[in-house]
């Protein structure tokens, strides 16, 4: 085996880049910044920039979050998505970035700040049609299918919603995040027959519409066994029956 220094391989940049998801007015929404500075300048990207010297990476993104668009950490449920490290995806120089998948019910404007000349929450299905900067079209994809397959194996969609919340509000998050209708009989039948899923509060809201609704909040529970597929809970026979027939 060779002897080898680190001066002997050329220099490495660390970035990090959030894909921060949340539910504004019945869609599935990502936070995205307008790019100020070349490259790509005036393009939409994912929050995001280099790591300082010194610094971790969650503090990064942290800072980076709060400095392109004003918005607390806090206020998400923030998880290590992946890493992307393609030799050719910055034409500045070899970057590898960190992403990060942050959830969080319906969330203020952004405002823009840093090097970001605007900044605003978009909807996904747009932006999958959209020429992003870097790779981040790509990041964005994977952030939003991660989010989904947690929501059939963990408690996460409850993230999305108020800290009190109904069956009903719940049923509809899976529904925007997995892009399909859910059978209300099946799903209120899953999540209240889950123990530790839900808890209730003793409470109830007519917000819905009709009759008072219970509310609920978050159990304990942390993995769901067995999962809750998209499959598992398919939409009214009724409604397949109408699209056959169109």
């Amino acid at each position: 085996m060779s002897h080898s220094e680190p001066n002997d391989y050329p220099p490495v940049a660390v970035t990090v880049d959030l894909v921060a998801l949340t539910i504004r007015e019945d869609e599935l929404c990502a936070l995205v910044v307008r790019r100020g500075q070349a490259p790509y300048a005036r393009r939409w990207a994912l929050p995001g920039g280099f790591v300082r010297p010194g610094e971790d990476l969650h503090e990064a993104a942290a800072r980076e979050l709060i400095e392109e668009t004003g918005m607390p950490i806090d206020r998400l449920h923030l998880e290590q998505l992946a890493s992307y490290g393609a030799p050719q995806r910055d034409p500045r120089m070899r970057v590898i970035t960190v992403a990060y998948l942050g959830l969080a019910p319906d969330l203020p404007v952004p405002a823009a700040g840093g090097d970001a000349a605007g900044a605003r929450w978009a909807p996904v299905a747009e932006l999958m049609r959209t020429r992003l900067a870097f790779d981040h079209r790509q990041i964005l994809a994977d952030g939003v299918e991660r989010a989904r397959g947690k929501l059939e194996y963990t408690p996460l969609a409850t993230t999305f919603c108020p800290d009190e919340f109904t069956v009903a509000e719940l049923r509809r998050v899976y529904e925007i995040v997995w892009g399909t209708a859910l059978d209300s009989r099946n799903f209120h039948r899953k999540v209240t027959g889950t123990e530790g899923f839900l808890v209730p509060t003793g409470q109830t809201t007519t917000r819905d519409g009709g009759r008072p609704a219970q509310l609920y909040r978050p159990g304990e529970l942390r993995y769901l066994h067995p999962p809750m597929t998209r499959a598992s809970i398919p939409e009214p026979a009724s409604r397949r029956s109408a699209e056959t027939d169109v």
